[in-house]
């Protein structure tokens, strides 16, 4: 399912010449499953047209209160009562004020007013000059309208429209679909922090050789945008991947085992919850050549001494706060065969309370996965889907024993 299937959205544009990017947000957002009522004020059809909106969104653009369309000519009523969030993107420093002050003079103003506040959100993406931005006025006016129960987030800072440089850019569209998409989702772990370690680690055996997996990160990444989405403070401790940062996230990369298990022992202590999905190497080579190893005249190999890396799930969930019922402990396991068995005897070796398995030669790499979750119930399926699906299921189980356990 889409992450916004289901859902109508108003999308709001105020004067500004971050018009140009609502275009390309609109576009997302019907392509993340969701409807979209395109309202704009008189000085954003300066900047783009509303047959280009009409065109993105296929449905009529409102630009006036006095649209006769509306049978009963209360076209700012009846635009907000179906919606599932309003979105004011551009939102200028002209907008922001009029919300702050309760004033309505236009369609868009008007219609953020007469919206049902309980019912309908507002999110706010504001767009304007870095010093209109750091002026106290519009600091006073954003403090005012989330105060007022509006949902402000936040700006880019850069290179802007007027060639000046510094805070006041509105985010890029995929930034504030992120945003979105979070907002609706369910709260299930605000206060709490969420540490988590993804793809694979490589243990070097000289300067250009080593040892590693197929792990891509992906599930890892998945499950830390979903924490999140769900309300959570997010660490997140990756291994050599490309991968974009999630959004909100705070990321930590690392190389090694040893590498990351100093990373992970760092964030530990302000952890309430760990998840570990990296794919770390049980061993790696007691001593890493400082040169190429040459390869011999008579083909042999060069005899390798290993040692085994620490085990990073296994020590936190050995540790005091674990024990405790302070730091709730989830494992990941990769099989290539007899995945329930294997999944429920490294549960019980390592010591948590739930444990992830997956095949991993049919998921590495992809964008795809089915998993197994087992705790000490039993084991469930999650059947193959998105990674991003299956990390919010998982994300919403994990939040369900932390609640089962905390009652009792």
């Amino acid at each position: 399912m889409k992450d916004l299937a289901e859902k109508h959205i108003v999308l709001g544009l105020s004067g500004g010449v971050a018009c140009y990017k609502s275009a390309e947000l609109c576009r997302l957002l019907i392509k993340a499953g969701a409807t979209v009522q395109v309202v704009m004020s008189d000085a954003a059809t300066q900047f783009i047209t509303p047959v280009t909106m009409q065109a993105l969104s296929q449905r009529p653009v409102y630009t006036s209160q006095w649209d006769d369309r509306a049978a009963n000519n209360m076209v700012h009523i009846n635009l907000t009562r179906e919606a599932d969030l309003c979105l004011v993107a551009p939102a200028s420093a002209d907008l922001i004020a009029k919300l702050a002050h309760g004033r309505a003079d236009d369609l868009l103003s008007l219609m953020c007013l007469a919206r049902p506040i309980e019912q309908l959100p507002l999110l706010l993406a504001p767009a304007m000059n870095r010093e209109m931005w750091q002026h106290p006025a519009t600091q006073r006016n954003l403090a005012q309208v989330t105060a007022d129960g509006a949902h402000v987030l936040g700006v880019g800072s850069g290179e802007q429209a007027c060639g000046e440089i510094g805070d006041g850019r509105m985010l890029e569209p995929d930034e504030i679909l992120e945003e979105v998409v979070a907002f609706l989702q369910p709260k299930v772990l605000l206060g709490q922090h969420v540490l988590v370690t993804a793809g694979p680690t490589y243990e070097a055996i000289d300067p250009v050789r080593g040892i590693t997996n197929l792990s891509s990160g992906k599930m890892g990444f998945a499950i830390a945008r979903a924490a999140w989405e769900a309300g959570a403070q997010v660490s997140l401790v990756a291994g050599p991947v490309h991968l974009p940062t999630p959004r909100g996230v705070k990321r930590i990369d690392v190389r090694s085992a040893t590498n990351m298990l100093e990373a992970v022992m760092n964030k530990a202590p302000s952890a309430s919850v760990f998840i570990a999905t990296s794919a770390v190497a049980d061993w790696r080579p007691a001593s890493a050549s400082e040169r190429k190893i040459k390869k011999e005249a008579s083909g042999k190999p060069p005899a390798l001494e290993f040692v085994e890396n620490t085990d990073i799930l296994a020590t936190l969930a050995q540790s005091d706060r674990a024990q405790r019922g302070d730091l709730f402990c989830v494992g990941f396991a990769a099989e290539s065969h007899d995945l329930l068995a294997n999944a429920q005897a490294k549960r019980l070796r390592k010591g948590v309370p739930l444990l992830v398995g997956n095949i991993g030669p049919d998921t590495f790499g992809k964008d795809d996965n089915a998993l197994l979750l087992i705790d000490d119930t039993g084991a469930r399926e999650l059947p193959r889907d998105s990674k991003q699906a299956l990390a919010r299921l998982l994300i919403a189980d994990v939040a369900d024993k932390i609640r089962d356990r905390d009652q009792k």
